[in-house]
């Protein structure tokens, strides 16, 4: 096989719990798509492997085709599978104000159910706190008080803050975190506690990182603050070492671009930055930024995002071509105040464990997976415990032997026996029955968590398109959205890469902010100083930006800069984002962004009430700026016939799905022609996923490869 040179502009990489994608694009904005699987230990190895088998597609390699490429973006989930599986590092310290040492564990009111489904919010008829990150017997309090408008009430207790480091110091924390009431207005006291902290460590020769919360994240809101602070230590900053090693392992194979990490809103961070917890969801995030460029081609104004993997399943909401970002989001149960686009993500994937709980007498899922170890199927895995592939397997969903193309072969047979012990035994059931009972009990999960961010928002499912993506997303797609009657379900060809194709959609971008807390009022006095104060801010977080541009060897020049503002009607706790027609704007300009308020509340919100008459609060000021890469394009064949070719066809295997079986047509999904038709019961085949088309159901394969799924009417 000759080798063949290609000019890459981009690399787009995405590393799931379970395995690692790559979306490789060309110069003139072609892709390939390539999967292996994670390498957590290393995951550069896992990535190395991912793209070595994207470019194989093109008779190419990285060492030959690297020299090109100028925008290089990774997201991923191990950050955010370490809090929801409760498996990051728990060693931290914690300092806050005596009196407040238990504001972890307990955590405010709406922490014990914003997680739940939407009846459950509703009538509040549960609540439980997550399990706390840090012990108690690590988190220690400090005398002294500073005030809302950032007044010191009561001196800092200086024997206080030195007994509480000592005591953690003689524990042995990794890290110490501080977050005292207020320290947004007035940093005085937490800055007074970290030198304090140093100077202990130097005496005794010890050099941990001592992490303000004045410095890390200064905002209103002391729980997610703190939960901020916390899971930056627990969960994120874990990572870094990995990301670093990622971004040397690439440029030692001749790829000129600096690596970038996406962020929960969308931009774009350096490994080295100082805070890693904006990239937390960047894997979910990729997907989300993927779903906008897709229904601006297709011309779709709702989308639901439904991205599943092997550890968790992200759900995110486009409404009128609109990606909402919001400031008070939740991460495995716990409140942040971090920017991110709104998706929230449960503890539901493939890899989860299923248990049958002697208590109870059901079965359970998660919160643990087996992740790339994948379940008892996969000998060589050690893993003694039943996931849910496993459960997938015996049911006929999944050829054991071409599992990411037969490089990984799985044994049904073994999936098979300890689903028997395991499970079925102590029900006292029929292995297959249990099987699809735990699949059931999963997409319910999956099904609960789409209905009720939808009807969070006042809407129904029939106002949406759902977009289905992930390895095992097509798998479980007919299971989670069956009965839910959405406008049209969207299953891309790519779906198993398709948040590393988000990455390769989004712009290389910085984002800043600034809490401006201006109010415009009705009669428009203020309006002048309003103007002159968002000018000189927009100016300034501008300069900001292009000084990041420069440092990176960029012309600030090819910036495209876009100034927006977070607005809210005077009295009401939740903003939105609004463009802004220009960074310097006058009276007439100040009109227009009230407008575009107005029209945006009124999308989002049909059942709601506008409140123009009460005025409008300004609460932060946004700058992105935005150097353009290359985007992909979608593809374009001509539509063939609905019935497939004969060579496309693998025969038929029995699938078990409601309470029997049924012989299934099999299909090799890269032999499909647009314009195909596959009617249930039928299992689409590809090295990297597997589609499920139950009986009943329908996919039809449209020109730039992407099958949409409907309950077909015969």
């Amino acid at each position: 096989m000759n080798t063949q040179n290609k000019n890459l502009k981009a690399i787009a990489l995405d590393t799931g719990g379970t395995m690692t994608d790559s979306f490789i694009i060309d110069e003139h904005g072609r892709f390939k798509v390539g999967k292996a699987q994670t390498t957590p230990q290393n995951e550069s190895e896992g990535i190395l492997n991912s793209i070595t088998d994207s470019l194989s597609q093109w008779n190419s390699t990285l060492e030959s085709s690297s020299g090109t490429v100028d925008a290089l973006v990774y997201s991923g989930t191990a950050m955010l599978n370490r809090l929801l599986e409760r498996e990051g590092n728990s060693n931290i310290g914690v300092i806050v104000n005596a009196g407040f040492e238990d504001l972890h564990r307990l955590g405010r009111a709406l922490q014990c159910w914003i997680w739940l489904d939407y009846a459950g919010r509703l009538h509040a008829r549960e609540h439980e706190h997550p399990e706390p990150l840090v012990p108690r017997k690590q988190i220690k309090g400090v005398r002294g008080r500073i005030n809302f408008w950032g007044e010191e009430l009561i001196p800092l207790y200086k024997k206080d803050v030195t007994e509480a480091v000592e005591k953690l110091l003689d524990m042995k924390v990794d890290s110490i975190c501080v977050c005292l009431l207020c320290s947004y207005m007035n940093p005085r006291h937490e800055k007074a506690v970290g030198r304090s902290a140093k100077k202990l460590m130097k005496k005794r020769g010890i050099d941990i990182p001592v992490i303000l919360s004045c410095e890390h994240n200064p905002v209103r809101g002391e729980t997610p603050r703190l939960n901020s602070l916390i899971i930056e230590q627990y969960a994120a900053e874990p990572s870094r070492t990995q990301l670093i090693k990622i971004a040397e392992s690439l440029k030692e194979k001749g790829v000129p671009a600096p690596l970038r990490i996406m962020t929960s809103y969308g931009g774009t961070i350096s490994p080295y930055h100082k805070s890693l917890i904006p990239t937390m969801v960047s894997g979910p995030v990729g997907g989300m930024i993927g779903t906008k460029f897709i229904a601006k081609e297709y011309g779709i104004k709702n989308l639901v995002s439904s991205d599943v993997g092997g550890t968790s399943f992200d759900v995110g909401l486009l409404m009128e071509r609109y990606v909402p970002t919001k400031w008070e989001s939740s991460l495995g149960r716990f409140i942040l105040n971090i920017p991110m686009i709104a998706l929230d993500s449960i503890a539901a994937g493939t890899g989860m464990y299923v248990r049958y709980n002697n208590i109870s007498g059901r079965l359970e899922f998660g919160p643990e997976s087996a992740g790339y170890l994948i379940g008892v199927c996969n000998e060589t895995s050690g893993v003694e415990t039943v996931t849910m592939t496993d459960c997938s397997i015996i049911l006929g969903y999944f050829n054991p032997d071409y599992f990411l193309g037969g490089k990984i072969p799985l044994n049904k047979e073994r999936a098979l026996k300890y689903i028997e012990n395991q499970l079925a035994e102590p029900l006292n059931a029929d292995p297959y029955v249990t099987a699809r009972g735990a699949l059931d009990l999963i997409e319910i999960n999956m099904k609960n968590h789409l209905l009720g961010m939808i009807q969070g928002l006042g809407f129904r499912p029939e106002n949406y398109t759902l977009m289905s993506f992930g390895g095992a997303g097509p798998l479980h797609v007919a299971g989670y959205a069956k009965d839910l009657r959405f406008q049209d379900i969207l299953i891309p060809e790519w779906a198993p890469a398709f948040s590393a194709f988000g990455c390769a959609c989004a712009d290389h971008s910085y984002r800043y902010e600034k809490s401006v807390d201006l109010v415009v009022t009705p009669d428009g006095r203020l309006d002048q100083a309003v103007t002159m104060m968002l000018n000189a801010t927009w100016g300034e977080l501008k300069k900001r930006i292009a000084k990041e541009f420069e440092k990176e060897g960029r012309d600030p020049n090819e910036m495209e800069f876009k100034p927006t503002l977070r607005i809210q009607y005077f009295g009401m706790f939740d903003d939105l984002e609004v463009e802004s027609p220009s960074d310097v704007i006058d009276l007439k300009d100040l009109k227009e962004i009230a407008k575009r308020y107005d029209d945006l509340f009124e999308q989002i919100y049909r059942r709601g009430t506008k409140s123009p008459h009460l005025g409008y609060h300004i609460t932060k000021a946004i700058a992105t700026g935005i150097v353009p890469v290359p985007k992909p394009i979608l593809p374009d064949h001509e539509l063939k016939s609905e019935r497939p070719d004969d060579e496309a066809s693998k025969g038929r295997r029995d699938i078990f799905w409601g309470k029997e079986w049924h012989e299934a047509n099999l299909w090799e999904m890269e032999l499909l022609k647009s314009g195909n038709q596959i009617d249930g019961p039928a299992v689409i085949e590809a090295p990297a996923t597997t589609l499920v088309v139950p009986p009943g159901f329908r996919v039809k394969l449209d020109k730039h490869r992407i099958f949409h799924m409907e309950v077909s009417k015969k």
